[in-house]
C-alpha cells in the first residue's frame, strides 16, 4: 500500500497538458496557455554548446554531487552582476532543477513536524513536497489586499498561535506573478531573522519583470547570509527540460545538503551542467531580454483585453507571465473554474489551469494563464474565449 506521506494530490497543470497532448494528437488546434514553460527555449549559445559536446563523443559521467566548480563559479559570477553580491561558490548547489533544491532544503532544514508558512494562493509543490516530508503547511491567506504576498503582520499572528519555523516567499510568484518591494523583503528577512524562522526565497522567476529589465527583483541575499535562495535555469534562460536549478544556502547547512544530494540524485545532469556554462555570455543574457520583452507584449495584448474577457478580480502581474483571475459571473454558469477549463478546452482548443492547485479555499473560483506562448497566441485564444462565452 502507499505510504500516508505519499498521499499528495497530483499537480493538475499535468493533468491539462495530458488533455492537450491527446487533443493535439487527434488532430485539434489547441493553444496551450497552462504550462509555464517559454517558448523561445535555451540561449543559441547553450544550444550551440550542446550540441558541440555531444558531437565531440564526450562520455558524461557524474560530477560532484553539488554540481561541476565552473558552474557555481559562474553562478557566484551572476550573483555579483545582477546583485552587486559576493557570493561564495561554496554556498552554491547545482541541482536536478528547482525541484531538486526545495527539496535539499526543506530536508536539510526542517524536522518532521516543523511547521513552515507558505502564502495562499501559492506554487503546489512547496505544499506537497513540505507534507511528504512530514512538515505542517500553515497557510497565510493573501488576497488582494495585500497584493497576494505575506506581510509581517500575517507572519507574526501565526507564529503567535504555535511557532513558525520556515516561511516560503516567492517573488515574482507563481501562480499571481505579484511581487514584494525591496522594502517589504527588507522587513520579511528582519523578522524572519529576528524570530530564528528560515526564509526559503523563490526567485526562479528573477529577471522576468516588468517593464523588463528595470528591477529584475530583490534577493534575499541582499539583506541575509541566513536565508535560503532557490532559481533555476528554466525561466529567464527557457530551460526548462534541461532540468537544472540552484540553491543557495547558509554555510551551516552545506555538509548536510551536499550528503542529501550524493544520496538522492549522485549528481544534475551532466550534460546541461556543461551547457549551461554558456547561459552567462553576455549574448545569451541578449537574448533572454529579448524574450522577457515578448513576455511583455504578451502581457500588455492580455491586460488590454480584460474587460472583453469580463471576468472578476485579477492579481498585478508584477512579474513571471502569469495571469491569475477570479471568473467573476462565468462562476454563475460553470460552477467551477475546472468545469469551465475543461469547457473551454473541449470547445476552443484553448487551454487555461483552474485555480484549484494554487488555493484550496479559493481556487475554484479562479484560474490562471501563462503568457509564454506569446502574444500572437494570447490574442487568438482572447478571440476564442470571448466567442466561447457569449
Amino acid at each position: 500500500m502507499p505510504s500516508s506521506r505519499s498521499a499528495v494530490p497530483p499537480f493538475e497543470v499535468m493533468t491539462v497538458l495530458d488533455r492537450v497532448a491527446t487533443l493535439r494528437s487527434a488532430g485539434r488546434d489547441v493553444i496551450s496557455l497552462c504550462a509555464g514553460e517559454p517558448a523561445g527555449g535555451a540561449p543559441s549559445a547553450v544550444n550551440a554548446e550542446a550540441a558541440r559536446l555531444h558531437a565531440e563523443g564526450r562520455p558524461f559521467g557524474y560530477t560532484p554531487a553539488l554540481g561541476i566548480r565552473p558552474l557555481r563559479e559562474a553562478l557566484s559570477g551572476h550573483y555579483r552582476r545582477w546583485y552587486g553580491v559576493e557570493l561564495d561558490p561554496e554556498r552554491v548547489a547545482v541541482t536536478t532543477g528547482s525541484s531538486g533544491a526545495f527539496l535539499l532544503a526543506f530536508l536539510a532544514a526542517f524536522e518532521a513536524g516543523d511547521r513552515v508558512a507558505l502564502a495562499r494562493p501559492g506554487y503546489p509543490a512547496y505544499r506537497n513536497i513540505l507534507t511528504s516530508l512530514g512538515c505542517e503547511v500553515v497557510d497565510i491567506d493573501c488576497g488582494p489586499e495585500v497584493r497576494f504576498q505575506p506581510t509581517v503582520e500575517l507572519l507574526a499572528a501565526a507564529h503567535a498561535e504555535r511557532p513558525l519555523s520556515g516561511l516560503v516567499l516567492a517573488s515574482p510568484a507563481n501562480p499571481t506573478g505579484t511581487m514584494v518591494s525591496r522594502d517589504e523583503l527588507r522587513d520579511l528577512v528582519a523578522w524572519c531573522d529576528g524570530q530564528g524562522v528560515l526564509l526559503v526565497s523563490d526567485e526562479i522567476y528573477h529577471g522576468v519583470t516588468y517593464p523588463p529589465g528595470a528591477d529584475r527583483g530583490a534577493s534575499a541575499l541582499d539583506e541575509s547570509d541566513r536565508a535560503v535562495v532557490v532559481s533555476s535555469f528554466s525561466k529567464y534562460w527557457g530551460m526548462t527540460g534541461w532540468r537544472l536549478g540552484w540553491l543557495v544556502m547558509p554555510e551551516d547547512l552545506a555538509p548536510a545538503v551536499d550528503a542529501l544530494a550524493g544520496n538522492l540524485a549522485l549528481c544534475p545532469p551532466a550534460p546541461a551542467q556543461y551547457a549551461a556554462l554558456r547561459a552567462f555570455d553576455d549574448s545569451s543574457y541578449a537574448e533572454c531580454d529579448a524574450a522577457v520583452a515578448d513576455f511583455a507584449a504578451a502581457r500588455e495584448v492580455l491586460l488590454a483585453n480584460e474587460t472583453r474577457l469580463g471576468w472578476g478580480v485579477a492579481a498585478p502581474a508584477d512579474g513571471a507571465f502569469y495571469y491569475y483571475a477570479d471568473l467573476g459571473p462565468q462562476l454563475d454558469r460553470w460552477g467551477t473554474s475546472a468545469a469551465y477549463a475543461s469547457a473551454l478546452l473541449e470547445a476552443t482548443g484553448v487551454a487555461v489551469t483552474p485555480g484549484r492547485d494554487f488555493d484550496a479555499r479559493l481556487g475554484d473560483r479562479t484560474v490562471r494563464i501563462s503568457f509564454a506562448a506569446g502574444s500572437a497566441a494570447i490574442a487568438e485564444a482572447v478571440e476564442r474565449i470571448v466567442a466561447f462565452q457569449r
